[in-house]
């Protein structure tokens, strides 16, 4: 039978199953109870002693938050509550209070969603209003109130319990839902598996914008920003809110005004003869037409001078006397010890800092950056257009000279090598080159685990050809994996499920075994089909993506996979992501021409970058309306650095044991370094200053 019984009269029972209490959400109920009382009454039984008192059975956490109240002066102790009074062994009173307990399911995120939503929409309150009747934090409100703004069939499948909350924050980290359809598109419900997940998400939406700590961010401020008509998208769902900066544009503006101005201000003091302002905590790509200022040590004061000839004496002093057989042992200890101290300040003395010659400060210059806080930094580095040399007169005095002709000029550069150009002729930068050459491995990997034949004749070749002294580039043959690029997450691929499924239908079952004789033995057993099934999956696995750290690829791979006849473009289609917004825009109009003419990239001239990646994805996937001949040719089109190019277009990996100094033909020794003893038969690689500017960072 339910009662008012008064708050006073209750206390806790030792029947109540729930013992373990979180302090933060008792609050959190009690502003509940506050705001609408108690909704649900308690369970309580009477106790002997003191009569007409009851202990609580279940709604011990109702109960805590009453007593809070109070605590509080919100309410009185003799307050009345519901409460239904039960009786019975104690047995049957803990079965009550666990059943109550157990048996309660939470409130779906989207129930919540609405349930904020329409709290707001009925009673006009807002997420501060919400927050503090129920206890929570507002950021829980407005995630909750974003994720209510989802666009329809985003919602729908996170109510259907089709997607993971996490997921939808994902699509909610911008209000944007024309934005939040299109990634919907491509990700769905992001249970895709490898490369379509949350993470994924919010990088392919927040594509075109600005993260709220990039260090330009925090050059221009916040509020500098958004006084300058700069718009803002808050991700409410992460601890620390990952702020977008929707109009990076602006931001760039900002920066390169602080930029400039602080730079004509440092060349003034410094007397340089330039000082060039950029906007990132990187001078890779700012400083490929010039040559690096390789500073003179400072010369040694006269005092330091002096010094450093006592030290020269006192050492060969100390020198003559260890010669003498006669020595004491502890003598001789004396004098190494007095020995290495002379040594150590010698060599401090003689580590002289660099010394930037009054001479050389007309024709040198160098960087202002950002470092990672979004502070101007000026790059410790300095740079010339024409190439220095110290000179020393007869006193020893630095002087500095300039090679004649030596003015970097940018036809000067070897030109770059087709698979490393995009359209247009422009060079890719070299983590895009990495990117597409680990994917490139991959279906050449994917399509060789098909044909053992072949692979045991690569195999067999590649052994063969490394005994007589060549080294291989394009695999690693001891059926260790190769050292991939550092590309990051890269997206689900056929070639990467072809591998995945061909690994699992492997015969494993000679893992299994603790010796290596027993797996051994166990491997023998299998039959040919089995056997030739590990070869080719080892072989396949052990191919390399691309040759040593540069932008090329390996001419031996690429006749492999002319032999298989592979069409990169079934495998492989280019996507926003993984291509188009990594070359520039003049190279997507210039592919746009390519598969439909001027007509076709003349309508995206006017677009930004980020705008054409995504049409050019959805042409070359086949998924834009166009006419039958543009989409022919849009499927069937692949960068340079996808296919496998005929070996007179690819740079050749040529060298031979007559290239290699005697002392490392046929040396162990040479082939565990990992160098690359045959790139000197390139031409540019002779040149390190050359290689450097091939690919544009």
């Amino acid at each position: 039978m339910v009662q008012m019984i008064p708050l006073s009269r209750i206390r806790p029972s030792d029947r109540n199953v729930r013992k373990t209490k979180n302090g933060q959400t008792l609050e959190q109920l009690a502003d509940n109870i506050l705001a609408y009382d108690i909704l649900q009454n308690i369970v309580v039984e009477p106790v002997k002693k003191p009569r007409g008192h009851f202990a609580v059975v279940a709604g011990d956490r109702r109960y805590a938050a009453a007593h809070i109240l109070v605590g509080r002066g919100d309410w009185k102790a003799d307050r009345d509550i519901p409460a239904l009074v039960v009786n019975g062994t104690g047995q049957h009173l803990s079965a009550i209070s666990l059943a109550e307990n157990f048996q309660r399911e939470a409130m779906s995120a989207a129930d919540e969603c609405l349930g904020f939503q329409t709290i707001i929409v009925d009673e006009g309150g807002d997420a501060a209003t919400i927050a503090k009747r129920f206890g929570i934090k507002k950021r829980f409100v407005d995630g909750r109130l974003r994720l209510a703004s989802l666009a329809a069939p985003i919602f729908a499948a996170l109510a259907e319990g089709k997607m993971t909350l996490e997921v939808a924050e994902a699509y909610a980290s911008t209000d944007n839902q024309d934005k939040q359809l299109r990634v919907f598109e491509t990700y769905g419900v992001g249970n895709h598996g490898y490369g379509s997940g949350p993470d994924a998400i919010r990088r392919q939406i927040a594509m075109g914008s600005m993260r709220g700590d990039d260090p330009v961010a925090l050059l221009v401020t916040e509020p500098a920003y958004v006084d300058a008509g700069g718009r803002i998208e808050r991700d409410l769902f992460t601890e620390k809110a990952d702020d977008r900066w929707i109009d990076p544009e602006i931001a760039d503006r900002l920066a390169g005004a602080l930029l400039e101005a602080e730079a004509v201000r440092l060349a003034e003091d410094s007397g340089l003869a330039w000082i060039r302002p950029i906007a990132s905590t990187d001078t890779w790509s700012a400083r490929g037409d010039l040559y690096i200022v390789n500073l003179p040590p400072a010369p040694p004061t006269e005092d330091e001078a002096a010094r450093l000839e006592a030290i020269a004496t006192e050492l060969e002093t100390i020198e003559t006397e260890m010669e003498d057989e006669s020595l004491s042992d502890e003598r001789y200890a004396e004098l190494e010890a007095s020995y290495d101290r002379l040594v150590e300040e010698r060599d401090a003395l003689s580590d002289r800092p660099p010394m930037l010659p009054d001479d050389w400060k007309s024709e040198v210059g160098c960087f202002l950056k950002l470092d990672r806080s979004g502070q101007m930094v000026l790059d410790s580095q300095y740079y010339s257009e024409k190439q220095l040399r110290i000179e020393r007169d007869e006193d020893g005095t630095i002087t500095g000279a300039f090679e004649e002709g030596s003015a970097r000029r940018s036809f000067d550069k070897p030109a770059p090598r087709p698979e490393a150009v995009a359209p247009g002729g422009k060079p890719i930068s070299q983590r895009l080159f990495d990117e597409l050459a680990v994917q490139r491995r991959d279906i050449l990997a994917a399509n060789l685990i098909g044909n053992p034949g072949l692979a045991l004749d690569y195999a067999l070749f590649a052994m063969a050809d490394k005994s007589v002294g060549y080294r291989q580039y394009g695999t690693t043959i001891e059926a260790k994996g190769p050292q991939d690029p550092n590309v990051g997450e890269l997206p689900v691929s056929r070639a990467r499920e072809v591998i995945a499924q061909a690994k699992d239908e492997l015969d494993a079952g000679w893992t299994g075994h603790k010796t290596d004789v027993e797996r051994f033995e166990a491997f023998r057993a299998l039959d040919d089909d089995a056997k030739a099934a590990w070869l080719a999956f080892v072989v396949a696995m052990s191919l390399e993506a691309k040759p040593t750290c540069d932008a090329r690829q390996n001419p031996l791979q690429n006749r492999v996979a002319q032999i298989l006849d592979i069409d990169v473009a079934s495998w492989w289609r280019p996507t926003a992501v993984n291509y188009f917004l990594g070359v520039n825009k003049a190279a997507l109009l210039t592919v746009l021409t390519e598969i439909g003419g001027a007509a076709l990239s003349s309508r995206y001239a006017a677009s930004k970058k980020a705008e054409i990646a995504e049409n050019c994805e959805k042409l070359f996937s086949g998924n834009a309306i166009v006419e039958a001949d543009v989409r022919e040719r849009a499927l069937a089109w692949v960068p340079n650095t996808m296919l496998f190019l005929e070996a007179a277009a690819a740079a050749p990996l040529e060298g031979g044991v007559d290239d290699l100094d005697d002392e490392d033909a046929g040396s162990e020794d040479a082939d565990e370094t990992g160098d690359a003893p045959f790139e000197d038969a390139d031409d540019d690689a002779t040149d390190p200053v050359d290689e450097e500017a091939t690919i544009a960072a």
